[in-house]
């Protein structure tokens, strides 16, 4: 790593159109998890003007039976179960915060075009080699990564961290009452001055936010850039803002239209906000609107879960990890660590501990959905402000945990 530079991560609101769609997606992934914790979901979501489209392919026995005669007059799906997830769907948008002509969560379009699985997926999926349910194949290829650094508390990249984190400060002030004048949409964007490893000045601020008409000139608008001015110093460290610090706030102007009215939004576009911003490899594949059969979402998951712990265990400052599938394979075709020459032991043996550590079911999608606890209905709230670098909490964020440390230190020696 170089010893002196300038890196940048971006965020985006609960509110952004793209997200609106995530944390949709999400909220159908929850809605048939509790129906039946092995359901399969497979949801994309369109939003625009005053419309919602839901796409792609679920298996959920309580909501959705192809093959039920009862039910075909309505095909396939229960009785109530559309209406359920019409329901999920603008009770999210109406939980976001719209209620705008161009998108109002009671009176916007609704089309649901969800259908069943594939039979020769869900084949795959379920037996795995062998044809049994107990070794069942991952739910598609893939690469995935896993990333944690010690820049932060969270163990996350600082200038995604305080993207995050000025974001939800915006919004937990727009929902209370403190900031009336903010709207839903919102973007946000940090660049840290690095030297020997960590930050150590903020160069530039760049936040965008949707605003009450009105608030893009005189008296207003510096009320609105001195509220964020003030909100940003809130959230960054002390000593990181000073008075060559550049700020863009609200660059463009007015930012009245907004949400999915002033841009379509679409599931998954936002994969770096979702993970590291930039400082760690991806993989390519989205989170939101899977289920956890899909290793796109449940081995990122793993690889951050296991990357911290290498680093809160003081393995390593930094700390990235790929892993790889076939689809309908159980077992990973390949476990990679590296700990950017920050590691305190060698990384194939970081390698070694983690596939002797039992409690991690070889890393195998059954494993790993038993492990963390993955077949509950805890995704919606990690599809705005990122998958990482959250609080566990109950049921939630259990890849943040830092249990594995004693595991790790005890098979590292």
């Amino acid at each position: 790593m170089r010893s002196e530079f300038l890196f940048t991560s971006e965020s985006v609101s609960e509110g952004h159109p793209d997200k609106v769609s995530d944390q949709i997606s999400d909220a159908i992934v929850d809605l048939m998890l509790a129906k039946d914790p092995e359901a399969r979901v497979a949801c994309e979501t369109m939003t625009t003007t005053q419309r919602v489209i839901l796409s792609g392919e679920i298996r959920c026995a309580p909501m959705y039976d192809q093959n039920n005669e009862e039910w075909a007059v309505n095909g396939g799906w229960a009785p109530g179960a559309k209406e359920e997830i019409e329901q999920a769907v603008r009770s999210t948008v109406r939980d976001i915060g719209y209620e705008q002509d161009g998108f109002h969560w009671k009176t916007l379009t609704f089309e649901n075009h969800l259908h069943g699985q594939s039979t020769e997926i869900a084949m795959g999926v379920d037996a795995g080699q062998d044809g049994s349910n107990k070794d069942e194949g991952a739910g598609d290829q893939g690469i995935m990564f896993g990333f944690a650094c010690d820049e932060t508390p969270d163990l996350m990249p600082a200038t995604l961290d305080f993207s995050h984190k000025i974001l939800e400060r915006l919004a937990a002030d727009r929902h209370s009452g403190a900031a009336p004048f903010l709207e839903p949409d919102a973007k946000s964007q940090v660049t840290l001055r690095y030297k020997d490893g960590k930050p150590v000045a903020c160069t530039a601020v760049v936040v965008s936010t949707q605003h009450a008409k009105g608030y893009d000139k005189g008296e207003k608008e510096a009320e609105l850039k001195a509220y964020v001015k003030q909100a940003v110093a809130d959230v960054l460290p002390e000593g990181l803002l000073s008075d060559e610090t550049v700020w863009h706030i609200n660059p463009t102007g007015a930012f009245e239209i907004g949400g999915p009215d002033g841009d379509a939004g679409l599931t998954g576009r936002k994969i770096i906000v979702d993970t590291y911003g930039g400082a760690a490899p991806h993989g390519g594949g989205a989170f939101s609107g899977k289920d956890p059969t899909k290793v796109d979402r449940s081995a990122a998951y793993i690889t951050r879960y296991l990357a911290k712990n290498v680093v809160a265990a003081g393995f390593a400052r930094r700390c990235t990890i790929q892993i790889a599938y076939a689809i309908g394979v159980s077992e990973p075709l390949s476990l990679y660590v590296d700990t950017h020459g920050t590691g305190t032991v060698a990384d194939d043996k970081i390698e070694d501990a983690i596939r002797s550590i039992a409690k991690l079911g070889g890393l195998t999608p059954r494993g790993i959905r038993t492990h963390l606890g993955l077949n509950k209905p805890i995704y919606r709230k990690s599809a705005a402000y990122g998958h990482f670098g959250r609080k566990p909490e109950g049921d939630f964020f259990p890849w943040e945990r830092t249990d594995l440390v004693d595991d790790l230190k005890a098979a590292l020696g």
